[in-house]
C-alpha cells in the first residue's frame, strides 16, 4: 500500500473516532427545533445536486467514461441524504407519509447508483 494512501486511510479512521465525541456534544447542546432561513433554497439545492449527479452519471456512463462510477457514488450519497432529511424534518401524518414515499424513490435511485458505482463495465452502453 502506498504511503500517501495509507496516511489518508489513517486520517479517515481518526476522523471517525473524533466525530463520536462531537456527536455527543451536538446531541446534548442542539435545540430540538429552530427557525431556518433559506429553507426552500436548501431543499431545492439537494434536488439540484441529485439531478446534476444523475445527468452527469448518465452522460459519462453513456460515453463509457469510468468517472461515471465516481459521480454515481456521489449521487447515491446525495439521494440518501435527501431521504434522511425529508423523513427527519417531516411532521407526523401526511407530510411524513409523503416523505417516506419520496424516500422509497430516492432509495431506489441510490441503489441504482451504487450498482453503477461498483460495476466494472467500462464500455459504451450501446456501441455503434
Amino acid at each position: 500500500m502506498a504511503v500517501k494512501r495509507k496516511w489518508a486511510l489513517v486520517l479517515l479512521g481518526a476522523a471517525a473516532v473524533l466525530l463520536v465525541p462531537w456527536m455527543v456534544v451536538l446531541a446534548l447542546t442542539l435545540p430540538a427545533s429552530t427557525r431556518v432561513h433559506n429553507w426552500s433554497l436548501a431543499w431545492i439545492g439537494l434536488d439540484v445536486l441529485m439531478a446534476a449527479g444523475c445527468a452527469t452519471t448518465a452522460l459519462l456512463g453513456l460515453r463509457g467514461d469510468p468517472r461515471a462510477r465516481l459521480t454515481a457514488s456521489a449521487t447515491a450519497s446525495v439521494a440518501v441524504l435527501d431521504a434522511w432529511f425529508d423523513i427527519t424534518t417531516s411532521r407526523v401524518g401526511g407530510p411524513l407519509l409523503e416523505a417516506l414515499a419520496c424516500a422509497v424513490a430516492e432509495g431506489g435511485l441510490a441503489v441504482a447508483c451504487v450498482f453503477l458505482a461498483l460495476s466494472k463495465g467500462r464500455g459504451r452502453a450501446n456501441p455503434g
